[in-house]
């Protein structure tokens, strides 16, 4: 019963932002706002697990180090271009493709990393 009343009070409060004049430029807001939320959330993620594992950074390789940043910096791009490339389907696919090579690099320096174990 609680979970119903939840969902009746969020189904209420986007039946006034709908209706109400300019309701979809609030809701247009309150989308950005959500989504600079979670972008900042996810940096703070990521700065709080490379603070976790500082050693095993700097124990990398010059190699393995350019790797690693250059497929954070790929997903980044990805992530930012998302909308342009996302609206053709060779977009779609080089951007699968892009972020596909990205986490096989992440995966592939942290197997090498932790194969010295």
């Amino acid at each position: 019963m609680r979970a119903l009343r939840n969902i009746a009070i969020i189904a209420l409060l986007a039946l006034i932002i709908d209706v109400a004049p300019g309701g979809g430029n609030l809701a247009a807001a309150i989308q950005a706002a959500l989504a600079l939320i979670f972008m900042a959330l996810i940096g703070l993620a990521c700065w709080q697990l490379f603070r976790q594992n500082r050693l095993t950074y700097s124990g990398l390789t010059d190699g393995q180090r350019a790797l690693f940043l250059g497929a954070i910096g790929a997903i980044v791009l990805m992530i930012a271009g998302a909308d342009e490339l996302t609206a053709t389907g060779a977009g779609l696919l080089v951007w699968i493709a892009v972020l596909a090579a990205s986490i096989f690099a992440i995966v592939r320096v942290w197997m090498e990393a932790h194969s010295r174990y």
